[in-house]
């Protein structure tokens, strides 16, 4: 049992941004979500989970964030759907914002190709012989990019918003950037 601290519980998905070349105008494109994939967390998202949510909000009901901050939008996303590989998505950096164009540099430059989704879990079910969660509808609140975050060996991973709840995930996660952050400071000091 977890304690909110407030009115809803966002789950963020890590994945790989599949860049289909970042544009000079700012659009860009990739995969936000891959289905059956089982993350850290042992979750894993089924096909036609966002459905329901993509049909009630459309791709302008979903916020394009940086860093899962909703202080820092950074543009549209023009296009998000599901296909037989996961949730596909084509996104607009807004160039009148600072971030987004220091965001459009790193992803040009390749040091940022990460996207991360923040969904409510609507209904899932739990596989007891494998341990998995299968999230079978998630409503799709907003989809970042975000800085891939350094869990070994795995493509897809998961934490959950601080601002919500701790659980041993989010204490994982941090605990490695934490580390990460050691060793960049130890070889800018060598270096």
């Amino acid at each position: 049992m977890h304690a909110h601290r407030g009115p809803v519980s966002l789950t963020e998905k890590f994945v790989n941004l599949t860049l289909k070349g970042v544009e000079g105008d700012g659009s860009f494109s990739g995969y936000a979500s891959l289905f059956g994939e089982v993350d850290l967390g042992r979750d894993a998202i089924e096909p036609g989970a966002f459905e329901r949510s993509l049909v009630k909000r459309g791709a302008k009901g979903v916020r394009m964030l940086f860093q899962h901050d909703p202080a820092e939008p950074i543009g549209a996303w023009r296009v998000i759907r599901e296909d037989a590989r996961g949730l596909y998505v084509e996104g607009q950096l807004s160039f009148g914002v600072a971030r987004a164009r220091e965001v459009h540099a790193l992803m040009k430059s390749g040091a940022l190709d990460g996207l991360s989704i923040g969904f409510r879990t609507v209904r899932s079910r739990s596989d007891r012989k494998s341990g998995v969660r299968r999230i079978l509808e998630a409503d799709l609140w907003e989809i970042s990019v975000v800085t891939f975050p350094m869990l070994p060996a795995a493509r897809v991973s998961n934490v959950k918003h601080a601002r919500f709840f701790r659980d041993k995930e989010t204490e994982l996660v941090r605990a490695m950037r934490r580390a990460a952050r050691t060793m960049a400071m130890d070889v800018f000091r060598k270096g």
